[in-house]
């Protein structure tokens, strides 16, 4: 799980970096812009990376799905480290002109496109790395590497601002941080050379030696259903990670006058506190059933969001921090529970694929997108209740997908494999049901599918015998 979460982590630590220096990027790469939307178009450069990650996504998932996910998965950790470490290196506007926010564009892009492939990689690896009955908690340290990285990033950013002081920052002190990613990325990329392959993937390629990969029309037409659902979940899921993570800093600052410093404060407390939630969340997710506990959190944010932000905005920083506090632990549900959830939605033979492709479209248009289309909202409708609004309609969305189309899957085996287990005295629980523990095979619906999984089901009944 560690060698996993390692390159999550290098991802939110870059965007931890990215998100508290929002306002020094855009007076060191956009100083000819006025002030007032100089933030909008650090957000801006922020989001045009997510272009590039249904594209990588595309490319590195459908690689997942034929090469392996271990390789491929040691690939996007090199790009990632590299294109961070090279927005450290870039010379300001004011040295080179027009050309730095064009190579700052560039290496985003690079960082949109490794990360497509990225964390649906890691999905797809610790949910078939996992018993059925742990899935739930394993995944969750996903979403901790989440929050250790943003918090490392975040963490960093504020300790180097506070001893240099914001006039060093901005002539130099920014590019530490972007600076520090290469000898993250080589740390993570030794961990993830000793990673082993999934066994799921490798039962499927030993009784499919010369099997045809699943090509991306074959994904379309015969997964049409489960692509919808997960574009459905990510879209409420990114959105408040988004929202909370990248926005919120600069909200504070900016919208809310709370000052930088304070700004960045309160949420690296708030993302700190997070972590042993979203662990509890992805445990009790194994006893509960995990579309209890993302309704429960859905129904949370609908009610609770106007009430954080009067809180976020009322000037007080205690009621501030208990406001971020209420959003986050909402937030943390979502991330206990939903990187156990989205990989059980697809088969072994296209899980990868289909799952990196449909959750970078989604994050594309809708979770990146969020700082930059609420920046705009709020400097529009000078109405700062606006992000509360935004929570609020993406999050009645979610609940009628997640009530009516999602089906429940704790302790329950992957689409197209047979139960995981931990040891010998759960196979005969297996056995005595075998109808359960099978539950998906009557959603199979495509000959290659159904062959490959039905000779996986033998070699593995062999196997338990």
């Amino acid at each position: 799980m560690m060698g996993t979460s390692l390159g999550n982590a290098m991802e939110w630590f870059d965007f931890g970096i990215y998100s508290y220096l929002a306002v020094t990027m855009g007076q060191v790469f956009f100083p000819e812009i006025d002030p007032s939307f100089r933030l909008m178009y650090a957000f801006g450069t922020f989001a045009v990376a997510f272009i590039a990650r249904p594209i990588g996504g595309l490319f590195f998932g459908m690689m997942g799905d034929r090469l392996g996910r271990k390789k491929v998965l040691a690939i996007t950790l090199i790009m990632m480290a590299v294109a961070t470490l090279s927005i450290g290196l870039i010379p300001s506007y004011n040295a080179i002109g027009i050309a730095a926010p064009t190579l700052l564009l560039i290496a985003r892009l690079v960082q949109g496109f490794s990360t497509g492939g990225e964390y649906a990689g890691a999905m797809t690896f610790i949910a078939e790395s996992t018993s059925d009955k742990k899935r739930g908690f394993m995944a969750s340290g996903l979403e901790v590497g989440t929050l250790v990285g943003f918090s490392a990033g975040a963490g960093l950013v504020t300790l180097i601002t506070f001893l240099l002081g914001d006039k060093t920052m901005l002539e130099w002190g920014w590019r530490i941080p972007f600076l520090i990613a290469a000898p993250l990325g080589l740390i993570g990329f030794y961990f993830r050379n000793r990673l082993e392959e999934t066994p799921a993937f490798e039962a499927m390629m030993k009784i499919e030696e010369e099997r045809n990969p699943a090509s991306l029309k074959e994904i379309l037409i015969h997964h049409w259903k489960p692509l919808l659902i997960c574009i459905g979940i990510v879209l409420f899921y990114n959105t408040m990670s988004y929202m909370v993570l990248t926005y919120m800093p600069s909200y504070l600052s900016d919208e809310l006058g709370y000052g930088e410093k304070k700004g960045l404060f309160l949420v690296l407390i708030v993302m700190i506190a997070m972590i042993p939630f979203v662990l509890a969340m992805g445990y009790w997710s194994d006893r509960i059933g995990r579309n209890r506990i993302v309704k429960g959190a859905l129904i949370g944010t609908i009610v609770l969001s106007i009430p954080a932000l009067m809180m976020i905005g009322n000037g007080n920083s205690y009621a501030a921090l208990l406001g971020l506090f209420v959003i986050g632990i909402l937030l943390s549900a979502f991330q206990g529970v939903l990187p156990a959830t989205l990989p059980s939605l697809f088969f072994t033979k296209v899980r990868y694929g289909s799952l990196a492709i449909t959750y970078n479209v989604s994050t594309s248009i809708f979770g990146g997108t969020t700082p930059l289309v609420v920046a705009w909202l709020v400097s529009v409708t000078k109405n700062k209740m606006v992000p509360a609004y935004y929570l609020m309609a993406v999050c009645v969305i979610g609940l009628i997908i997640v009530a009516f189309f999602v089906k429940e899957t704790a302790g329950r085996s992957l689409r197209g494999s047979t139960p995981a287990v931990d040891n010998a005295s759960e196979i005969e629980q297996v056995l005595k049901n075998p109808n359960e523990a099978l539950w998906w095979e009557k959603e199979i619906t495509h000959e290659s599918i159904n062959h490959s999984v039905m000779d996986s089901r033998q070699e593995n009944a062999e196997n338990v015998r």
